[in-house]
């Protein structure tokens, strides 16, 4: 299926979309990365969360996040997402950590599994 995605998105002259999923106790999301493969940080990735108690889905667009090395220039070390949403914050660990908070305050604490 993959392989049919990225056939179709070079055929049709787009950057193939590089897409992970996270499956966590309460939710499942899909990220989305509309950058081309290879590129270090990526300011236009897509989260779709889907509850698994109501099935309902929150779609956002973010961004990569790295640490920055020795010069405090250069992006170095891969952290996760980051996604907002008016005063909500989505951040998704490259461990598979769900956090979600609203104003500082934690709403979402998870651990997941990146398939």
């Amino acid at each position: 299926m993959k392989r049919l995605l990225l056939l179709l998105s070079l055929a049709l002259g787009a950057l193939p979309a590089l897409a992970q999923k996270l499956d966590t106790p309460s939710f499942v999301i899909q990220i989305i990365s509309n950058c081309a493969e290879g590129s270090v940080t990526c300011d236009n990735v897509n989260y779709v969360g889907t509850s698994k108690k109501t099935g309902k889905s929150v779609r956002l667009r973010g961004k990569t996040v790295h640490s920055l090395c020795a010069d405090g220039v250069t992006p170095c070390r891969f952290q996760g997402y980051e996604f907002k949403s008016g005063n909500t914050h989505y951040f998704v660990s490259e461990d598979g950590r769900l956090e979600v908070t609203l104003n500082n305050k934690s709403l979402v604490s998870e651990k997941g599994q990146w398939e």
